[in-house]
């Protein structure tokens, strides 16, 4: 396959990057740091709209899928940015490279467990949708809405968003899909830690420990391939257990 992806120096993007090589699959990266092992790298700031204008003229030829894994975690005073890499600069820099993804090809977006409760946020996640870059202060100082609501936002809105993408794409031969890890030793889980508190020590401890990123790697590999054909419109939960116990104490079992 010829692969493009975002978010791919480190944690669960370079585990992908290594899977993907082992295939010898061609990688085209864009990221704001230069990763390992990739073919072509190309420097993005998926907050920055010229930035993503700039990265995309420097693509060429076709590719057989699109792995948004590009993101940033919950850390004070950044919601405007978080929203701005995790949800709208994704959203713009897919727009733009859906000529260059073949027919047949699929996209994956990497979401978050964080997201797990979008259907309780739907005002807002639509809200989020309908905004542009340009208004994501407005938005962030009118919902009076920290870094860590903002981090839950953008994932609770790229899960929809990829379901609702998923007739238009279809029609064009497509197929897209989520991810949503959750506690995956990389480095930022500190940052979650941080955001989260205590429920963080607590989820992993229940499950026995963090995810590796080359679990979650496994997934988003599989989900790009052919082989995951017939899996369209599905966010895919990678947490070791957390939800299904989550779901259990909730209903009493």
């Amino acid at each position: 396959m010829r692969v493009l992806i975002s978010g791919a120096a480190t944690g669960i993007g370079a585990a992908v990057v290594q899977k993907l090589k082992s295939r010898g699959d061609e990688i085209v990266a864009v990221d704001i740091a230069e990763p390992r092992g990739v073919d072509q790298w190309i420097k993005i700031d998926m907050s920055d709209l010229a930035s993503i204008s700039n990265a995309v003229s420097e693509l060429s030829g076709e590719f057989d899928c699109l792995i948004n894994n590009a993101g940033i975690p919950p850390r004070d005073g950044m919601a405007e940015k978080v929203l701005a890499v995790n949800f709208t600069g994704m959203v713009t820099f897919t727009n733009a490279v859906l000529p260059h993804i073949k027919s047949g090809g699929s996209l994956v977006t990497t979401a978050s467990r964080a997201g797990q409760f979008w259907r309780d946020n739907m005002d807002q996640v639509k809200a989020l949708m309908s905004t542009d870059r340009d208004s994501l202060a407005a938005f962030v100082a009118d919902q009076n809405m920290d870094a860590t609501r903002a981090y839950n936002l953008s994932k609770e809105a790229a899960i929809v968003w990829s379901m609702a993408q998923t007739e238009a794409l279809l029609e064009k031969g497509l197929r897209i899909n989520s991810v949503s890890p959750a506690a995956v030793s990389t480095g930022i889980l500190d940052d979650f830690k941080t955001a989260f508190g205590d429920k963080v020590a607590a989820n992993i401890a229940r499950v026995g420990r963090a995810g590796l990123p080359e679990e979650v790697a496994d997934v988003i590999v599989f989900l790009a391939s052919p082989e995951s054909n017939w899996i369209k419109g599905n966010d895919i939960t990678i947490d070791g257990g957390m939800s299904a116990l989550m779901t259990k104490d909730m209903l009493g079992l």
